[in-house]
């Protein structure tokens, strides 16, 4: 019975031994020599030159590697950093090897994306997706307003399609709303408003704002043989036109506006 006692003894006295032992390596020696619990924020590297990364790193306790791939990007230099993993603010060990791709020195050829026809704003949004840049916009004579008529590139004109470099700067030719034909405004003076809109859209141009005014009288200056200024007295009925500009007889190319003054009537205001 004694025999049994001591044996059993002695077993606990080795088994709280080894767990002594146990508890020490996993929970204090390893922690201690892996610093556990300690970790290292990944800093930002993106656009940083190449040059600059070894004392960066270093200062850290990291460490890096260069990826054969390489990419391209309009936003940064040459040989800056595009992509890296361990992304930013990862926590990561002493030691750890940062992964990066850089920014090619030479940039791909892509085709140029279809805009003709498109809006300024729409072009504006394709031409940011594939990492071109918006140049000058020069406007022209044409009936499609803020319509791309032209591409161009370093002054050369590009069709849709074409291979061009990534990054490049495009520059387009766009509508101003207004045609190449210039010819006399309209007389519209004393023409009930629906039939002025007919004969304003029937020249090519355009309807501007419509103003309306109380009064049927209104007076129209003119010139008398001597080159003296005279008013004339004159009398408009309700839903016509009493001005306009530009006036008659102004030459005006196609696609102008034309603003109407006109005498007030309750159901031409509500149209």
């Amino acid at each position: 019975m004694n025999e049994i006692k001591f044996i059993l003894k002695n077993l606990s006295i080795m088994l709280g031994i080894v767990a002594s032992i146990i508890f020490f390596i996993f929970y204090i020696y390893f922690p201690f020599i892996t610093n556990h619990g300690e970790t290292i924020t990944v800093p930002n590297l993106v656009g940083m030159e190449i040059k600059d990364l070894d004392e960066f790193l270093s200062d850290r306790d990291l460490r890096y590697e260069i990826l054969d791939d390489s990419s391209y990007s309009s936003e940064y230099p040459p040989y800056t950093v595009l992509q890296q993993n361990p992304s930013i603010n990862d926590k990561v060990k002493e030691n750890r090897k940062i992964y990066l791709t850089l920014n090619s020195s030479i940039p791909p050829k892509i085709k140029m994306p279809k805009i003709i026809n498109g809006s300024v704003k729409n072009a504006q949004l394709i031409l940011k997706s594939y990492d071109l840049k918006l140049g000058d916009i020069t406007y022209v004579p044409d009936m499609a307003r803020n319509a791309v008529l032209k591409i161009f590139i370093d002054g050369d004109s590009i069709s849709e399609n074409d291979l061009i470099l990534k990054g490049s700067v495009v520059d387009l030719e766009v509508g101003n709303g207004l045609g190449n034909q210039i010819f006399d405004a309209p007389d519209l003076q004393n023409l009930e408003l629906d039939e002025a809109k007919f004969t304003i859209i029937g020249s090519g141009l355009r309807l501007g704002n419509i103003i309306y005014a109380d009064s049927g009288y209104f007076y129209n200056k003119n010139f008398d043989e001597e080159g003296n200024e005279i008013y004339e007295k004159f009398w408009v009925k309700p839903g016509y036109v009493f001005k306009q500009s530009p006036g008659k007889s102004t030459r005006v190319r196609i696609g102008r506006r034309i603003n109407l003054w006109v005498v007030s009537d309750t159901k031409n205001e509500k149209n």
